[in-house]
């Protein structure tokens, strides 16, 4: 983090700047507008409006605030603009969350393009300076099959790596009785294929995926027949500045499809000829993962064996904290997790997994709409790229004041002469902030302890459940590829009945995609109500504004005489 002395300022048309992924020439930035970077005040850029909001309560007046992502836009999907880009070249301060929340091309514009003397400050890890608390991102879908993503894990620091670079894995190899594809279904229904050896394996970016440092991905992966399948990938880290990718390795990793996979596990194990037993994954959340520290592909696996054998996500509270019973040190958030030898594992696609090829534009790589394909399904609807913490600490008061110290700090550092005015700022905007904590903890209180159930669309509110006592029941997850299976609306049937809730929620900004939620609401008889997670939209316009009208929203649909929307 580099401060600031004075008001320092950046002027000039001639500044040279980098748009996200800086594969194309640099562009040059015109002259900043009447009013910006010229009027004298500190300039300041937020990535989301949550902390365009906190930003704005600490500067007053004295700063000029310029907000990335747009209000309603998704902060873990937006790709900057050139506009931006001149926002960012021109700033003294720059606010993110991080912890991977904000579109991995949002943290390279901004890092690639912030001069010298800009401070660039990610919110979340500053944050726990004022005692933020953070918790692991908990991912749990019970879902019938392997949830199979990807995963880079470790910082990469002895090998150059900074929050802005990447790594890039490659599929060098396919091998099987049919065509394999990895792919990503993105929010509005259009596939991404990242490996796909319909069309044979290419070099380069063809058949390939980049993911952030320490970041996840979910996956969708298709299978055009059954039999075994092997898919070889290589890494390599791909760090700022100049210099060849470092190699990080290449693994092999095998699919049992529509086969016995114990089966082909003890083949394996017989070609091995060591004696040593070889896994079957069939359950859980798994992610072929790069570890950076190591320069090694594994697969890291919450839970192997029946998923009625235990969480796959949350572990057993009995056992937390006891170290017979802690598996990867590189597997935060997940104490159960454990590391396991591509060459000894059979990663399991049952033949339930079977599926007919959607009929939406774009799904050709698996075959003709209609046809029979065995598909791991990607679980989460969206590009979700994510790290291993919920990035979401808003959603605990306490948390924004902490963001909002860090700010304070932050704003006087980067302009001393305005110190008086953001500390004088900071203190107002703090005791609204402990009415505002006051407000959410007596309104959901109000809610009978039996009723105090939250199931929604986005796994995002852990943080209001646990600084608020509302149980995470749920949350809505389709397969990305075809429609919700009978049992995905069966399990979701069977948690609005079983825990009685009035209501279910839907944040406004996903509506028109969040059918399923809907129409099993109906079924059930129980209500729709709003709730907001990331996004401001003409309702909700503040952080203030959002904590209430959450707090307000479930009282209003979870207390039984208020169980109306």
């Amino acid at each position: 983090m580099t401060g600031v002395t004075g008001r320092a300022r950046r002027t000039g048309g001639a500044a040279c700047v980098a748009l996200a992924a800086a594969v194309v020439p640099a562009a040059c930035a015109a002259p900043g507008p009447a009013g910006g970077p010229d009027d004298g005040r500190l300039q300041v850029v937020a990535t989301t409006g949550i902390l365009a909001d906190l930003a704005r309560n600490v500067a007053g007046d004295s700063a000029d605030l310029t907000q990335i992502v747009p209000d309603g836009a998704d902060p873990h999907s937006y790709e900057p603009t050139l506009r931006d880009v001149r926002d960012v070249v021109y700033a003294d301060v720059a606010l993110s969350n991080y912890l991977l929340l904000e579109e991995h091309a949002v943290v390279k514009m901004l890092d690639a393009n912030l001069p010298e003397h800009a401070t660039n400050v990610s919110l979340a890890e500053a944050a726990t300076k004022y005692a933020a608390e953070v918790i692991p991102l908990v991912e749990n879908l019970n879902l019938d099959t392997v949830w199979l993503g990807l995963r880079v894990s470790g910082t990469g620091q002895d090998l150059g790596a900074t929050r802005a670079s990447e790594v890039r894995l490659s599929a060098t190899s396919i091998d099987g009785p049919g065509d394999l594809s990895g792919f990503l279904t993105e929010t509005f229904g259009n596939p991404r294929a990242y490996f796909d050896s319909s069309d044979g394996i290419q070099a380069g970016d063809r058949d390939s995926v980049t993911l952030p440092v320490d970041a996840h991905t979910h996956m969708s992966w298709g299978f055009t027949e059954p039999g075994v399948y092997r898919l070889e990938l290589a890494a390599e880290l791909l760090a700022d500045g100049p210099g060849a990718p470092v190699q990080l390795g290449r693994e092999s990793f095998t699919f049992a499809v529509g086969v016995d996979p114990h089966g082909v596990a003890a083949d394996l194990a017989a070609d091995l000829g060591d004696g040593t037993d070889v896994e079957v994954l069939d359950a859980g959340h798994a992610d072929l993962t790069v570890r950076l520290d190591d320069r090694d592909l594994v697969i890291q696996a919450d839970a192997i064996g029946d998923p009625g054998e235990g969480d796959p996500g949350e572990g057993d509270p009995d056992h937390e904290g006891d170290p017979d019973h802690e598996g990867d040190p590189d597997a935060v958030g997940h104490p159960h997790s454990a590391s396991l030898d591509p060459a000894r594992t059979v990663i399991s696609v049952p033949a339930k997994a079977l599926a007919p090829v959607p009929a939406g534009r774009g799904f050709g790589f698996l075959g003709r709409a209609g046809d029979p394909v065995h598909l791991l399904p990607q679980a989460v609807l969206g590009k979700h790229v994510h790290g291993e913490i919920d990035p979401h600490l808003w959603h605990d008061v306490r948390n924004a004041k902490a963001y909002v110290q860090v700010i304070r700090d932050t704003l006087t550092a980067a302009d001393p002469e305005g110190a008086g005015e953001y500390h004088a700022n900071a203190g107002r905007y703090l005791t609204l902030l402990d009415e505002t904590d006051a407000y959410v903890a007596e309104t959901i209180a109000e809610i009978p302890r039996t009723r105090r159930y939250l199931v929604t669309t986005h796994d995002a509110f852990a943080y209001l459940g646990r600084a608020y006592d509302v149980e995470i029941a749920g949350f809505v997850a389709p397969n990305p590829a075809t429609e919700p299976s009978v049992a995905d609306r069966v399990r979701l049937t069977r948690t609005i009945r079983s825990l009685d809730v009035p209501a279910v929620f839907l944040e406004p900004s996903v509506a028109a995609r969040s059918q399923v939620l809907a129409e099993v609401a109906a079924e059930n008889e129980v209500a729709v109500c709003p709730i907001w997670s990331d996004a401001f939209d003409d309702r909700v316009t503040t952080y203030v504004d959002l904590m209430r009208a959450n707090a307000d929203s479930l009282r209003r649909c979870l207390t039984p005489e208020r169980s109306t929307p």
